[in-house]
């Protein structure tokens, strides 16, 4: 009995592996019979190098069941204390309208689609990303906006850059920041002069102009709450030729003269509190916006209006000649991830409160801030500004006790400076907490009544917002902010806009290099709960002792994953985590007095990030060619390792390959580094394709960013978020991140931030967390394994129809493979993005399109795919080669055939004329399983050039609107 108790237990940990994994046992036999193997380990065998194969298991234990995974999170996450926040300092309590948190943050139609880049299966975020864009130009006063940034201190260094890029202060190598910027700011700033080699000049806000400086950024209201006008700082910064930037708290812009009306050239900050939780301090979306004349140098993605083919509106992300993929070490920056999630909800925060809504609740945020000001200042007590928005700070002999019957009382207040403390208070305060401060300050029987009070402020108005900065402009004028304010309008925008979109809870997303796999509902379910969700990132650490317990248990996880001995959390996208892996590197060599190393060698196939960050670190690129099969070029590495050895700070590689195998070689170059004193970076893109099998640790590199956005499941969320840790070997543990509010442990004191909160977006690690328990080490093994599989089977019958780009050891690929499209293409003038259309039709996003190599795509199907689904995908595939076979036989012409029309919309199959020389039904449904779950395209095929060439880069006008 007790055996079979055991059995049934174990039947029922292993329930969500079977899960995650989408092949049956007896779709797992039929691959592997298709590819002549007669098991799985046979496979691994023949495709990974047993060099690199992990000789013990991994340990982080056995898979847990969903319901004891949930059931101990839950007890992790009680141990947090969820008090009351004033803290401010750019994070807030929010009421998330609950129609946004199911529908959008809860809804696998939103949080599971991926990046844009093929905007005809994408028209419902990029409207609600165009939303959010024009919501920032409404509130910045200025022109072009982007679809949103990491976090607003990220955002702030972003500025700093663009400055240097445009000022025209060419001599100049200072940046001054205002010494009542948020002070994660600051840090982050700082920590990204040092590595473009900029003097920071932090100091009072009206000195900007008695230094040499090539921008300033200025904080609006202050750190400390204090409402300013800047309208002369900004003007002198300019007369010195140099670029103004103002970090901006969003909600007080419903009531603030717009910085860009006070003449600013870059206006940015958090859209957090526009009904994004604090989450620990994130993920949070940022805004960024700037003038039209520096459009080139904006950083991120931006959302434009085009044409589609019919001539109807379109939206597609505009200028992507100047992201990194295409530019590389030319790139503005590195973004790769942006948060396009969480911009989404405070655009439909926006659209569902409407400009008046938004302003109710900003008034009476302010009115609470005066009632509070007021009430205090009746009893003597000294505030140290005599304007704000939403924070006080009081000047204070008693100090401690007041923050010691705060903590009694479960509430924060900001301590940041001797004798003072701040109180920011925002749209979840309540008259009782107005109340509940008064007793905490002035102790009890303090005799004052909220309502006497507001009575009173009523009938004298108030000042605490200077007459000349009272905003007296409209915001948010368009249709879209005026239309949908009750529940059922809402609800049904959002459908809306989901319904346009093409995600993973409609089919198969195979994007090579991108990992689109299952985000189980199981590991989305904590996100939300108040214990994680409601914590400010400042808050005491004995307050987060469940964040902290699951940050450690997910810390050495990761550790033992990797193979490395620590990492770092903060990295808040993929590319944050390559930025900061270089950092250490640097600091490393910096520590050994070998600060002249700065070579960085990136082989040809490198992601266009990779040398986007090394330009971000100050690093001189030199590229490794690859070879004929796609592996790195041994003799060219071994001869510019030779060239730059005195020099040689870093390699960045990719493993298994961007292109797709396991290089033998690898052991090697990881040697050929370190024998010229560089140190080795592992892209951790492809992970997916090491873990339990291999490790980057185990394999010889010294860093790695891990992609929990890939490999550890957290969704893509249209866009971002994104979470890029790092894990270092022992020498460069010193030289993580660290942070200048809360202290992390294990890094040295004094080593910068690159991420605006201590943990990055906290709030998503549970996502990972909860994958790797309920995985365990077999499971995670397991999904590696399974993931080979389906590659190679997806590799096995598309070869039949398609060459296959690249191969490893005994002509087997990793986790994905690339089928050259360019032989067809020569035949038939069919190009790779007229497939890449054409796969629409049949329900499908494409793969990865002319990535690493022009005309391919890059095809990974993961371990979460059924063999039924890639058995649609490849039926789609091989009926696209027989289209082209016709336009190659002349049945059709190269001007009118289905791929050049695709993709085909309703109203293009439906109009009322039809000139093609195919048949309309076959137009939208050309294999039967497609009319089983049909997903129309809401535009057809989109003008790339017309966009550019006439950008707008908001809500289309009033008129168009209408029509």
């Amino acid at each position: 009995m007790s055996n079979a108790k055991s059995l049934e237990e174990l039947e029922q940990k292993q329930d969500f592996i079977r899960r995650h994994i989408g092949p049956s046992p007896a779709q797992v036999s039929d691959m592997l019979s298709a590819l002549e193997v007669s098991s799985v380990q046979e496979l691994i065998d023949q495709t990974v190098p047993a060099s690199i194969r992990l000789e013990q298991p991994l340990t982080v234990g056995q898979s847990r069941t969903e319901v004891e995974t949930l059931s101990y999170l839950k007890s992790v996450a009680s141990k947090n204390k969820v008090f009351k926040s004033y803290i401010g300092q750019g994070y807030h309590p929010t009421n998330v309208p609950h129609v946004i948190l199911r529908n959008v943050l809860e809804n696998p139609g939103w949080y599971t689609a991926y990046t844009p880049y093929q905007p005809e299966i994408a028209q419902g975020r990029l409207e609600s990303l165009l939303n959010f864009q024009t919501m920032t130009l409404d509130l910045t006063g200025l022109d072009l906006a982007s679809a949103s940034l990491l976090d607003e201190s990220t955002a702030a260094a972003e500025a700093m850059g663009l400055a240097k890029r445009v000022s025209k202060a060419k001599k100049a190598n200072a940046f001054f920041i205002a010494d009542d910027v948020h002070t994660q700011t600051i840090d982050v700033v700082t920590t990204r002069a040092e590595q473009f080699g900029f003097e920071i000049i932090v100091g009072k806000a009206e000195d900007a102009v008695n230094h040499d400086i090539f921008g300033a950024l200025f904080q609006y209201p202050t750190t400390s709450g204090e409402v300013v006008d800047i309208t002369d700082l900004i003007a002198g910064v300019q007369s010195k030729k140099a670029i103004a930037c103002v970090a901006a708290d969003i909600m007080s812009l419903l009531l603030l003269k717009a910085p860009g009306k006070l003449g600013a050239d870059v206006v940015l900050g958090s859209a957090q509190r526009f009904g994004v939780p604090m989450g620990y301090g994130g993920p949070h979306a940022a805004f960024f916006a700037t003038r039209d004349a520096y459009k080139r140098s904006l950083p991120g993605r931006i959302i434009g209006v085009s044409k589609d083919r019919l001539g109807n509106d379109a939206l597609r992300m505009a200028m992507q000649t100047r992201e990194q993929h295409i530019r590389r070490d030319k790139a503005n920056s590195n973004i790769c991830t942006a948060q396009v999630l969480l911009a989404n909800m405070a655009a439909f925060y926006a659209v569902y409160h409407g400009p008046q809504g938004l302003k109710t609740i900003a008034q009476r945020i302010h009115r609470f801030a005066d009632i509070l000001a007021s009430g205090l200042k009746a009893k003597g007590i000294a505030l140290k500004h005599s304007t704000w928005f939403d924070t006080l700070t009081v000047v204070s002999d008693s100090k401690d006790d007041v923050i010691a019957r705060a903590i009694a009382k479960g509430v924060n207040f900001a301590t940041n400076h001797e004798g003072e403390y701040s109180i920011s208070v925002s749209e979840t305060t309540t008259r009782a907490d107005i109340t509940e401060l008064f007793d905490i300050i002035l102790g009890e029987g303090h005799g004052l009544s909220v309502d006497a009070i507001a009575a009173d402020v009523e009938a004298n108005g108030s000042e605490s917002i200077p007459a000349s900065l009272v905003r007296d402009d409209e915001v948010l004028t368009h249709p879209n902010f005026n239309s949908y304010h009750s529940e059922t309008d809402i609800l049904r925008y959002i459908k809306r806009l989901e319904s346009k979109d093409l995600s993973l809870n409609h089919s198969m997303i195979s994007l090579g290099s991108c990992t689109m796999k299952l985000n189980a509902t199981a590991e989305m379910i904590p996100i939300t709960w108040p214990e994680f969700a409601n914590l400010h990132p400042f808050c005491p650490l004995d307050q987060a002792e469940g964040y902290q317990i699951m940050i450690n248990e997910l810390h050495d996880w990761l550790v033992n994953i990797t193979g490395y001995d620590a990492v770092s959390l903060q990295p808040n996208s993929g590319a944050q985590g390559e930025y900061a892996g270089l950092i250490a590197i640097r600091k490393y060599h910096e520590s050994r007095g070998d600060a002249h190393r700065n070579v960085c060698l990136i082989p040809s196939s490198a992601h266009g990030t990779n040398p986007a960050s090394a330009q971000m670190a100050s690093m001189k690129i030199v590229v490794v060619n690859c070879d004929k099969n796609g592996n790195v070029d041994m003799s060219d590495l071994k001869a510019k390792a030779e060239e730059v050895s005195e020099n040689l700070s870093c390699i960045m590689i990719t493993y298994p390959s961007t292109h797709g195998v396991y290089e033998e070689t690898i052991r090697e170059i990881c040697d050929i580094i370190h024998e010229h004193g560089g140190q080795v970076y592992m892209d951790g893109a492809n992970m997916n394709a090491q873990v339990g099998v291999t490790s980057p640790g185990f394999i010889g590199s010294d860093v790695s960013h891990l992609n929990l956005h890939k490999t550890f499941c957290i969704p893509h969320g249209g866009g971002g978020p994104g979470v890029g840790p790092i894990g270092v070997k022992s020498h460069l543990a010193p030289f993580m991140p660290n942070h200048s509010v809360i202290n992390v442990p294990g890094t040295n004191i004094g080593n910068g931030a690159v991420s605006a909160a201590p943990y990055g977006s906290a709030a998503i690690l549970p996502i990972s967390w909860a994958y790797i328990t309920m995985m365990g080490s077999e499971g995670l093994k397991q999904a590696t394994e399974m993931a080979i599989v389906n590659a190679n089977y997806l590799t096995h019958e598309l070869s039949k129809h398609f060459p296959i780009l690249y191969r490893g050891r005994n002509n087997r690929v990793a986790h994905e493979c690339i089928v050259d499209l360019r032989p067809l293409k020569e035949l038939s003038g069919i190009t790779e993005m007229d497939v890449a259309k054409r796969l629409q039709d049949y329900g499908f996003h494409s793969p990865t399109m002319s990535f690493p190599v022009a005309g391919t795509l890059m095809i990974e199907p993961t371990e979460s795919e059924s063999k039924g689904e890639i058995d649609r995908f490849i039926e789609a595939m091989v009926s696209i080669k027989g289209e082209i076979e016709k336009v190659i036989s002349g049945e059709w012409s190269i001007e009118n055939n289905p791929l050049v029309f695709a993709p085909h919309t309703q109203g293009d199959v439906l109009g009322n004329e039809w000139d093609r020389a195919y048949d309309r039904f076959y137009a939208a449904f050309p294999v039967p399983a497609v009319a089983k779950n049909k997903f129309w395209p809401t535009v057809t095929r989109i003008d790339d050039v017309y966009g550019d060439r006439n950008l707008v880069c908001s809500c289309p006008a009033v008129e168009t609107y209408r029509d």
